[in-house]
């Protein structure tokens, strides 16, 4: 089955497409996104590089290396954190607060969940990592 979402920034100076099959979906409890989003964590969904595609601000979009090889991109206007990549793998973790329309896919567990905040209580039955997806 083939996806397509579009995706963009609170300002709306940067925007995207991704089509084609999506990845999984998880909700990130690390450190790193507890940081990035203000937020207990965030949720991502994969889309493969081939598949995406930058809409508008690709002369403005920016990135943050969070840990080698990791970029994390944001809108330097607003400071929406619009998704992460890694080289190696090849996929985009497009940050699911940012999707604007077509996103049909529902999260399949919690990782990093040994990092959760102390204020957070899990309230559903998904899986929990203590760490990554053994799996991604």
């Amino acid at each position: 089955m083939t996806d397509k979402i579009t995706g963009s920034c609170l300002c709306g100076a940067v925007a995207y497409t991704a089509t084609g099959p999506l990845h999984i979906m998880h909700h990130c409890h690390c450190r790193t996104c507890q940081k990035t989003h203000s937020s207990a964590f965030t949720t991502t969904v994969g889309v493969s590089w081939d598949g995406f595609d930058w809409t508008r601000g690709e002369e403005v979009v920016t990135f943050y290396e969070s840990s080698p090889g990791k970029r994390r991109w944001f809108c330097p206007q607003c400071g929406s954190h619009l998704m992460a990549d890694f080289a190696a793998d090849k996929i985009r973790r497009l940050r699911v607060g940012c999707v604007d329309e077509g996103l049909t896919l529902k999260p399949d567990r919690h990782i990093w969940a040994s990092h959760k905040a102390d204020w957070f209580d899990f309230d559903d039955d998904l899986p929990r990592d203590a760490e990554g997806r053994p799996d991604w």
